[in-house]
């Protein structure tokens, strides 16, 4: 994520420790992550857990910051041998 983007909170005035990214903002912070990889680990159910706040047929998806590191670090390796 670039250093000037902005997050819009979820209700604006509540505080809260969560940071929600849009699938845009997901590739910003994972490099060479692309909006349609996104979407097909997400339909997969290999990426990172997501919340789709308007309903299952709803077209808003968004991912917890804190989910999308997790997924990340859960992939890392020490050599190019593991599973």
């Amino acid at each position: 994520m670039t250093a000037t983007a902005k997050v819009t909170p979820i209700r604006p005035g509540v505080a809260t420790s969560e940071v929600y990214l849009s699938p845009s903002q997901v590739c910003d912070l994972v490099p060479g992550m692309t909006v349609a990889n996104l979407k097909d680990l997400r339909a997969s159910g290999k990426g990172p857990a997501f919340c789709k706040p308007t309903g299952d047929s709803g077209k808003v998806t968004v991912y917890k910051q804190s989910d999308v590191i997790a997924w990340v670090e859960r992939s890392r390796k020490s050599t190019t041998e593991q599973p």
